[in-house]
């Protein structure tokens, strides 16, 4: 573990717990998750954040997961084939493209 203040998990009032953890993404992903947040802030009217987007994602496939018959997969949160297959490019480069796809300017 590491010297983090905060408890890396902790039960919250309405029966749901709340993890703490660090993730590290690929741009791509983190602009998927900004579209992610973009649609459900639409949705609900509101700003959201990417922590929102990403439990509420994580809740969806959860949901799907219950509701198909035995045997049967859920969809992934998110598709690293695609990305993986994504030719390398610079770290710069790799940012400002996911910005522009945040901002819907590319």
């Amino acid at each position: 573990m590491n010297d983090r203040v905060n408890p890396a998990m902790q039960a919250l009032p309405d029966g749901e717990a709340e993890l703490s953890l660090v993730v590290r993404l690929p741009w791509e992903d983190v602009a998927r998750l900004g579209q992610e947040a973009g649609r459900l802030a639409s949705q609900m009217q509101r700003p959201v954040t990417l922590d929102e987007a990403v439990s509420h994602r994580l809740r969806t496939v959860r949901s799907a997961a219950h509701a198909k018959p035995a045997g049967e997969q859920p969809p992934a949160v998110t598709s690293t084939a695609s990305v993986s297959s994504l030719p390398p490019r610079p770290p710069a480069e790799q940012a400002r493209q996911a910005i522009e796809r945040i901002n819907g300017s590319a």
